[in-house]
């Protein structure tokens, strides 16, 4: 028992010996000596302060370091782990503490300061365009950490912002506060003192020879060498912009060398060049020129042509011995002009060709050419891919390519193949570009078409005010509708909507209730059947227009005549009260078309033939020869057209033309009546019975020429382009003794109403003029014709473009065929804008004054606005 005592005393002895000890071990917030011996430890523990919001081993992870590792205090270890915090970019400042090192385990303790985020940004000094293209070029949003890198960052990108614009000595201040009201949170102040914009006073020009001054800085006509540099305050730089970039100008020097090659200079050099300030808002450029002389081809000769002749390589090059030796001829000519040699191996299967000119032989003034050309195998079409069509069948994207699988490469039909793309409507046709992928290993090639699409479906609900008070008009139309959709016939039906197939259906009603009402539907199938380019389409539509009473016009006269000023408020408060539900016209009418894609003398050509009825049916109608009865219109029409533009919405090369004509029966030449001499007073006893047999089947040929053509005058998406039209009509008749009523041109105005459904005539814009002032009821036009020159320019391209136009116009609208004179025009001169919204459609305003006297009006057009809302062709 003694024994056991004993025992149990030496054993508590021990352990508060080694507690002892222990407690001796432990160094809490040690002294970390440099100049010390340094100690191996392992990392008994890591803990971060200082920092809200983020985990504890997301931020102790940041060091590198782990709880047993072992480590030198001090060491390299822990201050790369310190340098790791910094390179993180995250705070603003990190030290490093050892809490305690007990035994041979150490404790450390990072503290940490994050940055602070923005919370605002402010940008003074500019306008709203420059912060929003400043905004997207700093990249900093509220809510981002800043830093010294990020503030210096964004100072060199505004700098270089403003350099780019000419505003070479813009200030930029960058100043950064607190914000009260958020914890750890900055406002930044982004201010901006632009100054004014660099501009060029003179360029000294020295060793210019053969190219003269002129012709280098450019007149006030032409465009000289240097294309974007020009003096300030010289007639030649008139309307041209005089800002000084550094870009713009070594632009501009290749764009010299370029000439001085263009001319045979091959070895044209500037020597040197410099630009200094002439004053604060000025500088002046001096550029030295060694023109070295012209040279001239002597020979040229090819080699690697297995394919292609010598001869007919010859005749596609164009260029032959003696020719001034060219360089940008030369690349024109070997890749970019459309019958370039490139071109021919391209459109032939030959992706893989190249071809290399080579200089090997240089002799006083001439140049020995050598074409190295490498053949390569033709290159078949491996696969096709479409992306994008979401609301499209892919079907009917394919069936517009001329590019399929398992056919030959052709750079023809692949620019042909995006073209038509463009042209249906459903992809945004500023990013239809397909994507080459050659692979030379098996000679194919798959092509890519990363598509964007848009939506084209139209609808409108519009309000509007006249002479018979609100007009109402809803109208919905469906681009990419699908029949088979609707009566679930296919498989791959798509949603709650029959859409699709790219098909059209449009359905519209406009009325004001008592006085006017028209209602229209129509469907067309631009493939109809789905194998062939074969169109389909047909329509009806129904109106009916009521009169007033006689007593309307009483009572508005003598109004007018008592009291000028009440006569307007008389006359559209009071019209309604007028109807005479006696009195209108009515019309009736159903159509049928096809049309079929032709294949010669071009594939852009269509052929389209109609068939359609419409019915007129008067009562008490005073505004036609013919006042009571039902007139028939059965008519047959044929059109040829062609339309080869490159974009649906803003086109800038290509053309449009139709060419129809429009017959009906002769009804006269086999009905055995006299109408030569038919009754000509309206109050004799049978006027009005031979005026509705004489008019119930109405006969005419109609013959329209439509003319269109684009040419960009500039290079780029956002171009210059020149719209050119010509346009003609005539109205003939089979017997001159009965010439149609109806179908007569209606010339003056907007043009938008397209047929003017009340009277049953063809609406025919002219543009500073007022609607129908050409052609007033009592003088009905027969012939008609319209000539327009349009520059256009765009300032928004994609699903929404908005481009503005100034225009020339000029023409006139005839009663008797036979005066018909195209040089006899009224003109016009104008400007305008148009904007085309998805869902809308086109829609702008022109505002143009008409230099001559309307034949209804008897005075100068002036100055009008018309309104414009869908597309004219």
């Amino acid at each position: 028992m003694e024994y056991m005592k004993r025992m149990l005393g030496l054993l508590a002895a021990a352990l508060l010996a080694g507690l002892y000890a222990t407690a001796q071990d432990k160094i809490v917030k040690p002294e970390i000596s440099y100049a010390g011996t340094p100690r191996s430890c392992e990392i008994g523990g890591l803990t971060v302060k200082g920092v809200e919001g983020y985990e504890d081993y997301v931020l102790t992870g940041i060091s590198g370091l782990s709880v047993g590792q072992r480590v030198t205090v001090p060491g390299s270890e822990i201050t790369e782990a310190v340098k790791r915090y910094w390179r993180h970019g995250l705070f603003s400042d990190v030290s490093v503490t050892v809490d305690s090192i007990v035994g041979s385990k150490v404790y450390l303790c990072f503290n940490l300061s994050v940055r602070p985020r923005v919370s605002t940004i402010n940008y003074n000094g500019l306008k709203k365009s420059e912060r929003e293209d400043l905004e997207a070029r700093l990249g900093i949003m509220p809510g981002s950490q800043i830093t010294p890198n990020v503030i210096d960052r964004a100072k060199i990108l505004a700098k270089k912002y403003f350099d780019e614009k000419g505003y070479k000595n813009a200030e930029i201040d960058i100043q950064q506060r607190d914000d009260v009201a958020a914890k750890n949170q900055v406002i930044l102040d982004i201010n901006v003192d632009k100054k004014d914009k660099m501009k060029v006073r003179h360029i000294y020009l020295v060793g210019n020879k053969n190219l003269s001054d002129k012709k280098i800085k450019g007149s006030l006509f032409t465009k000289g060498a240097f294309a974007k540099t020009h003096e300030a305050g010289k007639l030649s730089s008139f309307l041209k912009s005089k800002k000084f970039t550094e870009e713009r100008y070594e632009a501009d020097k290749q764009n010299l060398i370029d000439k001085y090659n263009e001319l045979g200079y091959r070895d044209m050099v500037i020597v040197k060049d410099s630009v200094w300030n002439h004053d604060h808002n000025h500088v002046n450029i001096y550029v030295e020129i060694d023109e070295g002389q012209k040279y001239y081809i002597r020979n040229i000769t090819w080699v690697g042509n297995t394919v292609v002749s010598t001869d007919n390589l010859n005749m596609l090059l164009g260029m032959k011995k003696g020719d001034v030796y060219n360089q940008k001829r030369l690349k024109k000519r070997l890749e970019e002009d459309e019958d370039a040699v490139g071109n021919y191996y391209w459109n032939n299967g030959y992706l893989f060709y190249q071809l290399t000119p080579t200089e090997v032989n240089v002799v006083g003034d001439s140049i020995d050419l050598e074409m190295r050309i490498s053949e390569g195998q033709q290159a078949h079409i491996s696969s096709v891919r479409i992306f994008g069509n979401d609301r499209l069948y892919e079907e009917v994207v394919r069936r517009e390519l001329r590019t399929k699988p398992g056919d030959l490469f052709s750079k023809d039909a692949l620019m042909r193949s995006a073209r038509e793309i463009a042209s249906m409507g459903f992809f945004d046709p500023e990013k239809v570009n397909p994507d080459i992928k050659p692979n030379i290993e098996d000679g194919t090639v798959d092509i890519n078409w990363e598509l964007e699409q848009k939506s084209n479906d139209q609808v409108e609900f519009s309000l509007g005010w006249g002479q018979t008070g609100v007009i109402g008009r809803v109208s919905l139309k469906l681009n990419n509708f699908s029949m088979r959709n609707l009566f679930g016939k296919n498989k791959m039906h798509r949603g709650i909507m029959p859409i699709g197939d790219g098909e059209q259906l449009a359905l519209s009603a406009q009325t004001n209730g008592t006085y006017y009402q028209s209602y229209s539907i129509s469907y067309s199938a631009p493939w109809f059947g789905g194998k062939r380019p074969n169109a389909f389409n047909v329509g009806a539509f129904y109106s009916k227009q009521t009169d007033v009473n006689s007593n309307y016009y009483n009572n508005s006269w003598m109004n007018y005549y008592n009291y000028y000023g009440s006569y307007n408020n008389y006359y559209y408060n009071n019209y309604e009260s007028y109807l005479d539900d006696d009195k209108y016209v009515q019309l009736v009418g159903f159509s049928v078309g096809w049309g079929k894609r032709l294949r010669w003398p071009d594939d852009y050509f269509q052929l389209s033939v109609s068939l359609a009825y419409q019915r007129y049916m008067l009562k008490d109608w005073q505004y036609f020869i013919i006042t009571n009865g039902n007139c028939n219109n059965i008519n047959l029409g044929v059109t040829l057209s062609r339309t080869s533009t490159d974009n649906q919405l803003f086109p800038r090369r290509g053309s449009e033309f139709l060419a129809s004509v429009t017959l009906t029966p002769p009804w006269s030449l086999w009905d055995g009546k006299d109408y030569e001499h038919l009754a000509t007073d309206a109050n004799s006893a049978t006027f009005q019975s031979e005026q509705e047999d004489k008019y119930r089947w109405i006969e005419y040929h109609k013959w329209k020429f439509k003319f269109r053509n684009y040419t960009a005058l500039t290079s780029g998406q956002k171009c210059f382009v020149l719209m050119s039209r010509v346009e003609f009509g005539l109205l003939g008749s089979y017997n001159r003794f009965k010439k149609s009523p109806f179908e007569t041109f209606y010339m003056g105005g907007d043009g938008m109403s397209g047929y003017s459904s009340g009277y049953a005539q063809e609406t025919i814009g002219l543009r500073g003029y007022e609607n129908g002032s050409l052609t007033p009821y009592s003088a009905p036009g027969y012939a008609y014709d319209r000539f327009t020159l349009e520059l256009r320019y765009p300032f928004m391209l994609g699903n929404t473009t908005i481009y503005g136009l100034a225009f020339l116009e000029g023409g006139n609208a005839w009663y008797d065929t036979k005066k018909f004179n195209p040089f006899d025009m009224k003109r016009s001169a104008g400007a305008g804008v148009r904007i085309f919204l998805p869902m809308v459609g086109l829609m702008g305003i022109d505002w143009a004054y008409g230099f001559d006297e309307a034949l209804s009006t008897g005075t100068k057009g002036g100055s009008q606005f018309h309104f414009v809302l869908g597309q004219e062709f």
